[in-house]
């Protein structure tokens, strides 16, 4: 075979190992938050290797949801979760 196929074996076989290594074990810390925004709540879970990054994406996503648009999601990002429950992995 071609040198450039063989590269780009590797390069795929790379990339295929860096997801299942970032997806399967460096996060530890996991956690659901809640939130409430113009009457509408959503909760939604989050796993991270600081407590901090787990928090604000799991607020992220709950936000995803019950707002539209950038200036509400960061009014949305702003507003204090309802509930913060870290789960056990």
């Amino acid at each position: 075979m071609k040198k450039t196929v063989w590269l780009s074996i590797l390069f795929v076989a790379a990339v295929v190992g860096l997801v299942v290594y970032s997806t399967l074990g460096t996060n530890r810390f996991h956690c659901e938050v809640c939130v409430t925004y113009q009457g509408r709540t959503a909760c939604r879970t989050a796993s991270a290797q600081s407590r901090e990054q787990a928090q604000r994406t799991a607020t992220e996503n709950a936000c995803a949801q019950i707002a539209s648009g950038i200036t509400e999601s960061n009014q949305c990002e702003n507003t204090a979760p309802d509930r913060i429950r870290w789960l056990d992995r």
